[in-house]
């Protein structure tokens, strides 16, 4: 005898094996929402607290040496021994305090909106190709010239918000022994505010508009990942990001330092009796002052703090966005 029919409760015969199958099939490639995604955000966050921890020391070395008198220190030993020496390890963290918020905030907007702009050109490189865009995992593998643009205006989101943190940072910095121009973050920004208006926390802002495209970066991941399993020069996952993190920086300070040069010296300028009326101003001071060797003062310290601190950034932020699970590119 057979088992009477199932009935549905809207009165309906329930569908048959093959329409379940097929819906169970299409459940599991769901079409994403170009919505922002949050997780470059979190992820970020953890790259900016690395990059802390292991860089503001070789960073205030590199700040000292860059805008202290000529000759004060015969190199970047001399003045971390000397720092150390009359200030304690503690200065080697001086000015901490402003980019502990701004880097973790920073990485958060630099790294997040990479994130979100990767996926942006993705998408549009997708249409162009007649893709289906609608899941990023299909989408095929973004070009260089993407990572460019993404990269570039990442960088031009981020320096609107970070250029205060580097001012106040480059300016607690610089306070050595002796008496205090400040007695803290809160107490600098008031003083330049003061001085010139809120717009006065912003001053050097076109040295952190420099070209972060994060391309070289990329050159270097395709790079490791083209390396056959079987050599045994092949690397996990992870030591890419930390290798391709670190050289790709050390690409870019080359080209940046003298910008960075010329942007410090306008940050640790007086407020009140400034010595530079403008970028040129001081571009001409710092040559006048030795020429390639005045302009590349510090450059040492940068390059030493630039390849572990931005490896282990790196390493941080993908690894969180795997672990959250972040979409991920064709790589």
């Amino acid at each position: 005898m057979s088992s009477p029919p199932v009935v549905l409760a809207d009165g309906n015969d329930p569908p048959p094996p093959d329409a379940v199958d097929t819906s169970l099939a299409a459940a599991s490639v769901v079409p994403q929402s170009s919505g922002v995604r949050w997780k470059g955000f979190v992820a970020g966050i953890m790259s900016g607290l690395t990059k802390l921890t292991i860089g503001h020391p070789f960073d205030s070395i590199k700040v000292r040496m860059q805008c202290s008198e000529l000759g004060t220190y015969k190199g970047p030993l001399d003045c971390l021994q000397r720092t150390v020496k009359y200030e304690g390890l503690r200065a080697l963290y001086k000015g901490a305090s402003p980019p502990a918020f701004g880097w973790a905030a920073s990485d958060a907007i630099l790294l997040g909106s990479l994130h979100n702009y990767r996926l942006m050109f993705a998408r549009i490189e997708g249409r162009n190709r007649g893709e289906d865009v609608s899941v990023v995992s299909e989408i095929g593998r973004l070009s260089l010239g993407g990572h460019a643009a993404a990269g570039a205006m990442a960088g031009w989101t981020v320096c609107t918000f970070i250029t205060p943190f580097e001012h106040l940072k480059a300016k607690l910095q610089m306070q050595t022994v002796g008496p205090k121009l400040y007695t803290g973050p809160i107490d600098c920004a008031r003083q330049i505010v003061k001085a010139n208006g809120v717009t006065g926390l912003w001053r050097g802002f076109g040295g952190t508009l420099l070209f972060r495209s994060f391309c070289s970066y990329e050159i270097l991941m395709r790079k490791f990942r083209d390396v056959p399993i079987d050599s045994p020069y092949r690397v996990s996952e992870g030591t890419a990001n930390f290798l391709a993190g670190g050289l790709s920086s050390n690409v870019f300070w080359i080209g940046a330092f003298p910008f960075d040069a010329v942007k410090n010296r306008l940050m640790t300028d007086s407020p009140t009796n400034p010595r530079y009326p403008s970028w040129k101003a001081a571009a001409r001071q710092i040559w006048a002052e030795g020429g390639v060797r005045a302009v590349y003062r510090g450059f040492v310290p940068c390059l030493l703090r630039a390849f572990p601190t931005n490896a282990s950034a790196l390493f941080v932020w993908e690894t969180s966005m795997r672990l959250l699970g972040a979409e991920q590119l064709k790589k």
